[in-house]
């Protein structure tokens, strides 16, 4: 992906809702990690790594923060599953 534009990022309905519902502080690590995902989408841990078929589902997390994305290959964006704040 180096050399190449960030992928765009969708939020789910509940993502959304999540997202703006965090902190300010914690708003902006959310969208600090998802423009991270965006540059570098496989960067971040596989979601669940016993799975062969899950590749494209990943986990970005800082400290309480973690943002479950799905990478959709073929229209080559982020479509976030959910957001989790432990916080």
């Amino acid at each position: 992906m180096t050399g190449q534009q960030p992928c765009p990022i969708r939020l789910s309905p509940p993502a959304a809702k999540t997202l703006t519902a965090l902190p300010e502080h914690a708003q902006q690590t959310g969208w600090d990690l998802l423009d991270a995902a965006a540059a570098n989408p496989w960067g971040f841990t596989q979601w669940d790594i016993g799975d062969p078929e899950g590749e494209d589902v990943r986990i970005a997390s800082a400290g309480q923060l973690s943002v479950i994305y799905w990478i959709n290959r073929p229209l080559r964006h982020l479509s976030v599953l959910d957001i989790v704040w432990l916080g």
